[in-house]
Formats: C-alpha cells, structure tokens, sequence
C-alpha cells in the first residue's frame, strides 16, 4: 500500500577531448593517488555513471539474496539530460507518465558527497541533500538602433545601447533571498559551528569563511543573471541597426515573475527582453520519513556524518519529474577524502572519484533504498 520511490540516473555524459587529460575518458581506468588512495577514472565518473553502476550492483545483490525494498521502487536510466532531457525524462513524463503513477519521491543527483565542516563541528562532515533546484533558462536582449556609416559616432547606436545593458546586467548583485533549503542549510551548518544565524551581509561573510560547503550553500542565495554570448553587425565599417546578446538565467524558488520584472529594468528602456521557456523551480520539503531515512542511513555507515539540504544552482531530470507531482532530492552518496572537491569535478577534465567513495555509495544506497 505505500507510494513508489522513484531513483534515476542519466546515461549521456558531457564531451570529453582526450588531448586535455592525462588518462584516457572513456577507459575507466583504476589509479592509485599519494593524497586521495585509488581513484577511478572516467568521464561520467562522478555525473553521473557512478551512481548508475551503484543502483545496478544494488538490484543485482538483492536479486543474488533474495533480499527487496519495503516498498516498490522505480529505477529510470535517462538518456539526455546534459541536453535538458528532452527524450528522457521530459519524453517519458509527456508520453508514459503511467510508469511513474504511483511515485510520490524521487533520488537523483546532485549531492550525497560529503564536504568537511570548519573547526567547531568536532570534525564532522556534512552530506548535502538537494531538497530545491533554481529554475534554469535563458534570455534574449534585442538593442536596435539607427544603422549607418562608421564614420559617424552614434550614441543611440545597437552596439552601443546592448553594450550598456550589457554591463548593468553583469555589475547587477541580485538580494538574497532564503528559501526554504537555504533557512534549512543555515539552521543545520549553524546548529554545528554557529556564526550563519545573523542578517543578510553576516550570512554572506560567514559562508565565505566556511571553505566548499560554504561556496555551494552561497551559490543558492541570490538569482543569477549570466550575459555569455554577443552579436552584432557583419562589416566593420557599417554600424548594425541591430545586436542581441544571450543571457543564462538561474531563478529561486517562489519569485519568477518579480526576477523578471527586475532583468527588465536593470537593463533599461532602450533594450527589450525575449524570455525562453525553461523549466521552473523546484522546492521539495526539506524534512519527512525519506531525508529520516537518508540520515539514518549515512549514520550507519559515518556516525559523524550529517546530512544538509542545500538548494542546487544547476537543474536535473528532476524537474522534469516534478510536473507529476513527485518531490525530488539530490543524493548520490559518496564520502570522499577532506580536501577532494566533488562538485568541482563535475564535467572537468581528469573526472574521477575514490573507489572507497563507491564501495561507500553502494552500501548507503542499498540501506535507502530497502528501507525507505
């Protein structure tokens, strides 16, 4: 009688050019490393065929005992989700969403792999726990002006009226905002070392002092607007009547509609604002049985484990899976060496992750998923 536990992982991986690394991407080569012990290596080591290889070892061991999960759990092994999971995720939610009927929860990436606390925390490590995504999309700021000979300087030019839209969207610091992942990151991070619990610029220094754990809770506070491709003119000598300039843009949870409104006036009147569709935020609850079940089971296996919700600057498969009502959480666990920089690693050249992380990994899942 309980609802399903939906738990997915992409297949596809991001490109990987041989020439940057110093081992082959795809030969997932075994290495021994005098700082973090033997490390796997592999393009999709960490996002995310590792977690990938965890659920099958899980299912294969249950098939070999005899042994099964209290209720029933989904396994989806996507196709695309570095291309936004269109034929995936996003396909299967259109198309069959009688697979997923009775999923109330979902485990996914990004998070599980621990990061170190500051002095204070008795040399404790926290597992994050994606509980929200931002929203992830793009925008399109059009400047057109009078075109013309480049002889004549032009103020109102398309350049030049893109160029200051431009520069004020990129000198632009969004407020913070807590949501509910960040009021539960800073209750938890301060519940162990104190100092996160003060206004809005105490908050933000104080995570600046708090190394990596400190950097990934930050990137949740503020939207983000990203101006990362311009275009204008096709002669040198001939002012364009137009230019365009591409913007990613990252969105919290609860206020879509007034980072909108705030783009469009930071940029000015003398631009306009095409906005892409993109998939919303996605805030899930930040406590229930499930992340009970997620801090038992990291306990178990690292009694000076703690488990935080953070909010997640980036998108997954998960919101596509949030459109059938299914609450989704980042968690592939994995406990790696103080110092090795998991998230960093994340579509970086020489990917790799700690063959202890996994073996680690696997019996975390395994006690999630049977007991979940």
């Amino acid at each position: 009688s309980a609802a399903a536990l939906l738990v997915h992982a992409h297949l596809d991986v991001v490109p990987a050019d041989p020439a940057g690394w110093s081992v082959p991407p795809f030969a997932a080569e075994i290495r021994e490393d005098s700082q973090y012990g033997e490390l796997l290596y592999g393009r999709g080591a960490v996002d995310m065929k590792g977690f990938a290889g965890t659920l099958v070892a899980v299912v294969r061991e249950w098939a070999r005992t005899g042994t099964g999960p209290r209720r029933d759990v989904i396994l989806a092994f996507l196709a695309d989700e570095e291309a936004g999971g269109v034929w995936g995720a996003k396909w299967l939610v259109e198309n069959r969403p009688d697979l997923f009927s009775r999923a109330t929860e979902a485990i996914g990436e990004v998070g599980g792999f621990s990061v170190p606390l500051p002095a204070g925390s008795g040399h404790r490590r926290a597992y994050l726990l994606a509980t929200a995504e931002k929203g992830a999309g793009w925008a399109r700021l059009h400047a057109r002006g009078v075109a013309g000979h480049a002889s004549r300087q032009r103020r109102d030019s398309a350049v030049l009226r893109l160029a200051r839209a431009v520069a004020a969207l990129g000198a632009h610091r969004f407020s913070v905002q807590r949501t509910a992942a960040t009021a539960a990151s800073v209750a938890a991070v301060t519940d162990l070392v104190g100092g996160l619990d003060g206004g809005d610029a105490a908050l933000e220094r104080a995570l600046d002092e708090l190394g990596l754990v400190g950097e990934i809770v930050g990137a949740g506070l503020r939207h983000s607007a990203v101006p990362t491709m311009l275009a204008a003119g096709y002669k040198i000598n001939v002012v364009p009547a137009e230019a365009l300039a591409e913007v990613d843009v990252r969105v919290l949870p609860g206020d879509e509609a007034g980072f909108r409104r705030a783009v469009e006036q930071i940029v000015g009147e003398e631009v306009t604002v095409e906005w892409g569709e993109a998939p919303a935020p996605t805030p899930s609850p930040v406590d229930g049985p499930l992340v009970e079940t997620l801090r038992t089971a990291i306990a178990a296996d690292d009694p000076d484990g703690v488990v935080v919700p953070y909010l997640l600057p980036a998108s997954t498969d998960s919101k596509n899976f949030s459109r059938l009502g299914i609450a989704g959480y980042g968690f592939t666990p994995l406990r790696v060496p103080d110092g090795f920089d998991t998230f960093g690693l994340f579509h970086a050249v020489d990917e790799c992750v700690p063959t202890d992380a996994l073996r680690f990994g696997a019996r975390v899942t395994e006690r999630v998923l049977r007991t979940a």
